[in-house]
């Protein structure tokens, strides 16, 4: 099998035939989430899986809301609070916004820094800028509908979570008990 060829089945692989949903989706498994999970993990155990049973339903309506009010308005959230509401109130909440995307991109960046200076020695510093260069030239120079083909490819990664589940001793039962029963931490 030759290059080109395989190149034209990647092309026209069911995947990249999927639009930016999966990619939006899969964006929220963010470098900062998985360290911030990681270290939760590390710290508590199983002790805090009694709140998925109670921000999953809260986290999923907020998803199906901002959801239902698009498709019903045709506009986006700022669109429709900027008719609802005065100026000064959707100044405040797109600005609130913007720090929070700034402070997550930050933490992101900041955490593939660290990350590869755990896997490779480089000093985590020089590492954070190498990457925010990068994230710029591609954002600048390569086009979206050439950037996103190759996004969609990358979300395969978020397999490994399922791998891990196969090969690492999971209590189970301490899981759906820990899930459903609060234990009272001692600290």
């Amino acid at each position: 099998m030759n290059l080109r060829s395989t190149w034209d089945m990647i092309k026209h692989h069911p995947l990249a035939r999927i639009g930016p949903g999966l990619v939006t989706g899969v964006a929220d498994d963010d470098p900062s989430g998985i360290v911030t999970y990681s270290q939760a993990g590390a710290q508590f155990g199983l002790n805090m899986l009694w709140t998925m049973p109670v921000a999953y339903p809260l986290m999923a309506a907020i998803q199906v809301l901002c959801a239902q009010i698009g498709r019903v308005t045709g506009r986006g959230l700022a669109a429709n609070i900027k008719i609802s509401f005065s100026p000064a109130i959707l100044f405040i909440i797109v600005t609130l916004l913007l720090i929070a995307n700034i402070l997550n991109i930050a933490a992101d960046i900041a955490a593939m820094g660290e990350v590869t200076q755990l896997v490779t020695g480089f000093d985590w510093h020089i590492m954070t800028g190498v990457f925010v260069f990068i994230s710029l030239a591609l954002q600048i120079f390569v086009p979206y509908h050439r950037y996103v083909f190759f996004l969609k490819w990358l979300t395969l990664s978020l397999l490994a979570y399922a791998v891990v589940l196969f090969t690492v001793h999971v209590p189970w039962k301490e899981v759906l008990w820990s899930t459903f029963f609060q234990k009272l931490l001692l600290i």
